[in-house]
């Protein structure tokens, strides 16, 4: 069996990608990657020289390399996205073009080609923001921003080359991922490089909205046991029952690091900010025997360590972007 992981240079697919390099299973690990401001080859580092590993450089909606590359694959692993709803906010071509154009792309030449599985990595932010409760599979889609409905929309897109063709496909829709090796424009990874910098932390708003959070690592686990488990045409929500609000997650970074509790600041809030994310994540559970194994305590703590160490990986995204 032959993994293509499209989108693996970046935050989780880069985490996926040195996860499955080790699953005996795949005969060959291919990443796919436009390296983009968010990607960057130096997350292979420890993984570069292995001969079932390969990295190519490119865009999901170049044709030319799509075709080669689904020829060469059985399973597909869609993480390839522009993922930040302010950057959609200031600009939502990119997001369309990547988003959507680029998922058809890839399931139009999957399906051509024979690929046996293709999954696509969703988000919650599809469903919009609830005030109680939790969204399960079947919840309507009510996208708020730019970048949650071209992430709806691809979704729709995927569903229908299963409907329409019987191309295996499946999807999650994950909480807020956090861990090691995160672009320093989200909450966390902004917040540690700010302190590490002793600059504030912008805190939108009152600081109010709640997210719940899944380290990157049960992020990964979740999907491999959906490739392994799951079932063709199935939407499954992956959650990491770690849900709280921004300001407590700013206050738990501030203590774990020590510094002036004083270090955040609120600023003018985002547009049309959802207030909160909940998903329900049961089907997942009953049906592969997943939970999350990280405490949000204990991650948040390997998560600051590592940015304290690796100041060489993220200092000049900082100073380009």
């Amino acid at each position: 069996m032959r993994l293509l992981v499209t989108g693996g240079a970046g935050f989780i697919g880069s985490h996926f990608a040195k996860m499955q390099i080790k699953n005996s299973k795949w005969e060959s690990v291919t990443v796919l990657d436009a390296l983009t401001y968010a990607g960057n080859k130096i997350n292979f580092e420890n993984i570069i020289d292995n001969k079932r590993f390969k990295f190519i450089h490119g865009d999901i909606c170049d044709v030319e390399i799509v075709d080669k590359l689904t020829t060469e694959s059985d399973v597909i692993v869609n993480f390839a996205a522009e993922s930040h709803v302010d950057r959609s906010l200031q600009n939502s071509a990119e997001f369309i073009n990547t988003n959507i154009v680029g998922t058809n792309n890839l399931l139009s030449h999957a399906l051509n080609n024979d690929v046996k599985i293709f999954h696509q990595v969703s988000t919650d932010e599809v469903y919009g923001s609830i005030l109680s409760g939790s969204w399960d599979e079947d919840f309507p889609l009510l996208p708020n921003s730019p970048y949650s409905a071209s992430k709806a929309s691809a979704d729709l897109i995927a569903l229908s080359f299963y409907k329409s063709f019987g191309l295996d496909v499946r999807i999650s829709r994950c909480s807020n991922n956090y861990g090691t090796h995160q672009f320093p424009e989200k909450l966390i990874p902004l917040s540690i490089t700010n302190l590490l910098r002793a600059k504030k932390i912008p805190v939108y708003g009152n600081g109010s909205n709640q997210r719940d959070w899944l380290h990157v690592e049960d992020h990964c686990t979740a999907i491999e046991l959906i490739l392994d488990q799951g079932e063709p045409g199935e939407i499954y929500n992956i959650g990491g029952g770690s849900e709280m609000s921004n300001l407590e997650v700013v206050i738990s970074i501030i203590r774990i690091m020590g510094v002036d509790s004083k270090l955040f600041e609120y600023v003018e809030d985002r547009k049309g900010h959802d207030f909160r994310y909940s998903v329900n994540w049961k089907k997942l559970a009953n049906s592969t025997g997943y939970k999350p194994l990280h405490s949000f305590e204990d991650g948040l703590k390997d998560t600051i360590e590592w940015y304290k160490s690796n100041p060489h990986w993220w200092m000049p995204l900082i100073r380009t972007n």
